[in-house]
């Protein structure tokens, strides 16, 4: 070794290293009596301190000290399995606050509408609301600094309106037929981040909920759902998890536990250096008789496949869509010094029937594993139930009428439902990937929406009379060509424009009223939706 560490002798560098030891052995973590540091000569983590502090002192350039140990960190995670992670502070804090169930701030929904941020609708009983904000002002002031029309970064702007409960923040409003600005003085509070994303009557006696992640409010809200469609009459329940990339175990088992008797296993968990854990249902459900179907897809993930692998291994309730993603690995946090965070891998998960539904990977080929999804639309598995290969040593069978169902690969419906690929046309995809469909609403909604109020009292009268306007398909479809956005032919134009007007008026719905509504309108042209309510009937 060099002589020098930028001047220091190797005594220093032998105690600097030294000190970097007792460091270490004092940090403490949720594991900490697990482990065993082994601090000799010719140990791996000597050997990385060692490397760590050579380069920080002796490299050529300037290093960023930080960043060295991030990227480190980053390295050693990326070659173990494809869902052990490392989070930066600041990104901790952007994943948790979906799960945690609320953040601080004003309480609005809002997009961006020409560098303008748009009130979609302020947040139920939130500071917004009480201050007297409305749906369709534009924000234009924070603090007295200009937010429209300057192209502030949208994670700008939501930093500005985000902060400590009980804090001021000053805005200013343009509201339309106004001629003046509009200032409002508003103390920022705590506002609920809701994971039950829709709750309603889909048909007599047949209610609906569709629950978006697994967060800590989610059980407390879908029971309230629960409660509420049950006085509506419902005896049969969608359970939709859609799209669901899962979030707590807890919430899982939580919700899993409303269907199940008294005993019935949820999911166990094993791992190399943790406990098994079991986890079995208490048996004071609020729908454990009434007929149940699960609603899954290809993006159905981790804690809504522990849900799903309940619900049929029990044979409770029938499986309905495309095969489930397949995350079958159980992370826990590690929390770091600087708010910074270790998602470690520890256990694999099993679904009552003793299924391991953790789909293929090899370690270190995170790219691989990221394109699962390409790999099943090129091979036909998301056209046809028959391209989907298990092999019989992952045979499981149901625990009540022995049904056969397979691991290793996530949760395989009951009921297979192909995607229709005549519906998501190129012409529309590409609509929706340069935003045109999402601004060109919200410029109409804003344009019209005190007639809108005005003609239509309710949603069901909305749903039952609103057509879009042809000067709305006719906009969109000149700022298509505008950004050099063209159908193929007339053919894909008319093949595009009915599933067009269906999300043009479910977003108006969504605008004027509630999610639920979004919904409503969009799911009479669900494939896997309706394909339940023929199962149930």
């Amino acid at each position: 070794m060099n002589r020098s560490f930028k001047g220091m002798t190797d005594k220093r560098i032998v105690l600097l290293i030294a000190l970097f030891t007792i460091h270490c052995s004092l940090f403490v973590s949720p594991v900490r009596a697990q482990m065993r540091v082994n601090m000799s000569a010719d140990s791996p983590l000597r050997k990385l301190q060692i490397a760590e502090v050579s380069v920080n002192n002796l490299y050529v350039d300037s290093v960023d000290e930080h960043k060295l140990v991030e990227d480190a960190i980053r390295g050693m995670l990326e070659k173990l399995d494809p869902h052990s992670s490392y989070l930066t502070a600041k990104e901790v804090k952007q994943a948790n606050e979906p799960l945690q169930g609320n953040f601080e701030g004003i309480g609005v929904q809002f997009n961006m509408a020409e560098d303008t941020l748009l009130v979609i609708q302020p947040v139920t009983n939130g500071p917004s609301e009480k201050a007297g904000i409305l749906a369709g002002d534009r924000i234009v002031y924070v603090n007295d600094t200009t937010i429209a029309g300057v192209k502030m970064p949208r994670e700008e702007i939501m930093r500005r309106l985000r902060g400590p409960k009980g804090t001021h923040v000053n805005l200013g409003i343009v509201r339309r037929d106004i001629q003046d600005t509009l200032y409002f003085d508003i103390v920022r509070d705590k506002i609920p981040v809701r994971s039950v994303d829709a709750a309603y009557m889909l048909r007599k006696h047949v209610g609906y909920i569709r629950i978006g992640s697994f967060g800590a409010t989610t059980h407390e809200e879908f029971c309230e759902k629960l409660k509420k469609l049950k006085k509506q009459g419902m005896k049969s329940l969608v359970l939709d998890l859609q799209g669901n990339g899962g979030g707590y175990m807890q919430a899982a088992v939580q919700i899993a536990n409303e269907f199940l008797e008294a005993g019935d296993m949820v999911v166990y968990t094993k791992g190399r250096r943790t406990p098994s854990m079991e986890y079995r249902a208490e048996g004071n459900g609020l729908f454990t008789k009434g007929e149940v179907v699960v609603l899954v897809d290809s993006y159905t993930a981790s804690a809504a496949e522990i849900v799903s692998g309940a619900i049929q291994d029990h044979d409770r309730g029938l499986i309905v869509g495309r095969r489930t993603f397949g995350k079958g690995l159980v992370q826990r946090p590690l929390d770091l010094p600087d708010g910074s965070m270790i998602r470690l891998t520890i256990a694999h998960y099993y679904t009552p029937s003793g299924r391991c539904i953790q789909k293929p990977y090899e370690k270190g080929k995170q790219k691989d594993y990221a394109e699962d999804m390409m790999h099943r639309l090129k091979s036909g598995e998301l056209m046809s139930a028959d391209s989907v290969h298990f092999a019989d040593s992952l045979k499981y069978y149901t625990l009540k009428q022995h049904r056969v169902v397979y691991g290793g690969g996530g949760i395989m419906p009951d009921e297979f439902v192909p995607l229709d690929t005549m519906k998501y046309t190129r012409f529309h995809r590409q609509l929706a990937a340069k935003n045109i469909i999402i601004t060109s609403n919200l410029r109409y909604v804003d344009q019209h929406r005190k007639e809108l109020n005005q003609e239509y009292k309710s949603f069901s009268d909305f749903r039952d009379r609103y057509e879009v306007p042809q000067t709305l398909i006719d906009a969109i479809l000149a700022e298509a060509e505008k950004q050099n956005v063209k159908p193929k032919d007339d053919d894909e134009l008319q093949l595009t424009l009915p599933y067009l007007r269906q999300q043009l008026k479910a977003l108006v719905a969504r605008d004027l009223w509630e999610t639920d509504d979004y919904f409503a309108v969009m799911n009479e042209s669900n494939d896997i939706v309706m394909r339940a309510l023929e199962l149930i009937k």
